[in-house]
């Protein structure tokens, strides 16, 4: 009869700690938390959008609020978030083509998506303070 005691060494699954940090999978964990960043940014844009029907003061507040330097970065980070999951998402439709899983190209895409993204943001927050005669 076999000895229920006996243990056998197994080999230990891989883990993050063990790995080391590549572009894909940075970009990866980064598409996951811009994923739920939007979710909740999102809500200010609905508040924003119930400011509007409900008034012109109303309005004010919440314009008065987002345009406060921590919702100024708050706005900033929402347009950051919005650009790289888009760009994730450029990412992950040419792989959902077939193409682009060779090592070179999955880095190439990766680092596009992150230049592209702070490019666009860059971008946006440029046009936008520009027309607002901020800049």
């Amino acid at each position: 009869m076999a000895d229920a005691n006996v243990r056998h060494e197994r080999p230990l699954s891989p883990h993050i700690g063990i790995y080391r940090r590549q572009i894909n999978m940075v970009m990866s964990i980064l598409h996951r938390i811009t994923g739920a960043a939007l979710y909740f940014g999102t809500v200010l844009l609905a508040a924003w959008l119930i400011a509007i029907a409900q008034g012109p003061k109303a309005f004010d507040t919440v314009n008065t609020l987002f345009a406060h330097p921590l919702g100024l970065l708050v706005m900033f980070g929402y347009t950051w978030a919005l650009m790289h999951h888009m760009f994730g998402g450029f990412r992950h439709f040419i792989w959902d083509t077939g193409r682009g899983f060779d090592l070179g190209t999955v880095r190439l895409l990766g680092w596009l998506s992150i230049l592209g993204s702070m490019a666009a943001t860059v971008a946006i927050w440029g046009v936008a303070l520009r027309m607002r005669g901020m800049i």
